[in-house]
């Protein structure tokens, strides 16, 4: 058994060391695609293998779906034939790593929905091998790696950290950032046994800049669900401020600036119109879940939770407020919405507000539109709506509400366009004039 292990360890750290190895990447959106990038530009063989064969088509024509990896790269990589996507799973069989970065979405009761993550697990199963390193980057809750993974891996009689190695690295990407990316963000990874660990710091060590090494998959699995709780318990508390300030009658955005010249002691967060996007409104979700499952009361995270999830309703309350000031009643009222992705320079639209602030809106029977250079169609309560240029002078809107602050929005242009604007994210700071209204 003894000579198994060492041979199989062997040859991948060899495979690894001449660059020579064929690695594979499960799921091709905004985390699978830029890693299968950064491994083919460092000269590894790189397939991506997903469903969508819209995705497939598009990759292997050159062409990239992601704003933060350009054509140019890949359509490099695809002609250099380092990178390649299929939706056929059996080219596992020839790949001595994978990474499984499939979407984890919450069920409708706020439960993990494990559907991505066993679909993946079951095709390697079908095609693992000695000597094959599997690590899963798709953020889930502490313990998915040993008890979920694990055992479908070893139902055909290999063994973990003997034949084949298996780890968790959590994805940590955030896109639309100019500054960090996939290279340089370091890369925490915790394996079943010692060797996992290894093998998998080593790999990606080829194209990643730092590698942290934790004790296991479940301190690995931890790592993202604390860093995603941080930041919604942060949030939570300066969008409860947020509502506390409007009613003292001051500035939020005045009172974080000033507390942020303290130079020890405190990190700004600004408030919103609520939480979107793949991270931060569902991760605290699989941390609560785990929590309750083990008998302890995530009390700090659940609020903070619900707080976040008051603020599209507190957007809505404030637009009232502002048309009543105006004379107008929200029936009736036409309301525009400049930007409905959850963040700004991005297409994404994966639990944005917005959607709730239309459908808050349209109940209380305004008409809605909206404006956004990166998303061009929009869907929200089983409903389709179509951007428009914001400077369209049929929009006739009685108030436009900024939810995303868009760097392609003319500000100025803005301000001119529309009667009155309610500005949920600080974007007019600057502008000095009486249609602005901050949140």
């Amino acid at each position: 058994m003894t000579a198994i292990v060492k041979d199989s360890r062997s040859s991948l750290e060899q495979k690894m060391n001449r660059k020579t190895l064929k690695a594979g990447v499960i799921g091709l959106g905004y985390v699978g695609l830029p890693l299968a990038v950064e491994f083919a530009k460092v000269g590894i063989q790189v397939v991506g293998i997903d469903v969508d064969r819209d995705k497939v088509k598009a990759l292997n024509q050159g062409k990239s779906y992601i704003l933060d990896v350009p054509d140019r790269d890949v359509a490099d990589l695809v002609e250099s034939g380092k990178l390649k996507a299929t939706a056929d799973f059996s080219v596992l069989k020839d790949l001595d790593t994978v990474n499984i970065c499939v979407p984890t979405p919450l069920g409708k009761s706020k439960d993990p929905d494990m559907t991505y993550i066993v679909s993946a697990a079951k095709h390697i199963a079908d095609y693992v091998h000695p000597g094959m390193l599997i690590i899963l980057e798709s953020t889930t809750y502490p313990g998915t790696t040993e008890e979920v993974i694990q055992p479908m891996l070893e139902a055909k009689g290999l063994k973990v950290g003997e034949d084949f190695f298996l780890a968790f690295s959590p994805e940590r990407v955030d896109p639309g950032n100019a500054k960090f990316g996939t290279k340089n963000i370091p890369k925490v990874v915790g394996g079943v046994t010692q060797a996992c660990t290894g093998l998998a710091q080593a790999f990606y060590k080829l194209a990643i800049d730092h590698v942290h090494p934790v004790s296991s998959p479940k301190a690995a699995e931890m790592v993202k669900l604390l860093e995603n709780t941080f930041r919604s318990v942060n949030i939570g508390l300066i969008n409860e401020l947020c509502q506390m300030s409007a009613k003292l009658g001051v500035n939020v955005w005045e009172i974080v600036d000033a507390a942020a010249t303290k130079p020890f002691g405190f990190m700004p967060f600004y408030p919103g119109p609520g939480l979107g996007g793949h991270c931060i409104p569902i991760d605290p979700h699989y941390l609560a879940w785990t929590a309750r499952s083990h008998g302890f009361a995530p009390r700090f995270i659940e609020l903070a939770s619900e707080i976040n999830s008051q603020m599209p309703e507190f957007v809505v309350r404030k637009a009232q407020e502002i048309l009543n000031e105006h004379a107008k009643a929200v029936k009736g009222a036409r309301v525009h919405l400049l930007g409905v992705t959850y963040k700004k320079n991005v297409s994404d639209c994966r639990e944005s507000p917005a959607a709730e602030v239309v459908e808050l809106l349209e109940k209380l029977g305004a008409v809605v539109t909206y404006s956004d250079p990166y998303a061009p169609v929009f869907r929200a309560h089983q409903r389709t709506y179509e951007s428009v240029d914001p400077a369209d002078s049929s929009i006739g809107a009685d108030i436009a509400i900024l939810l995303t602050d868009h760097d392609k929005f003319d500000r100025q242009a803005l301000c001119r366009q529309f009667p009155v604007i309610l500005d949920t994210r600080n974007a007019f700071r600057g502008i000095h004039s009486e249609k602005i209204i901050q949140l």
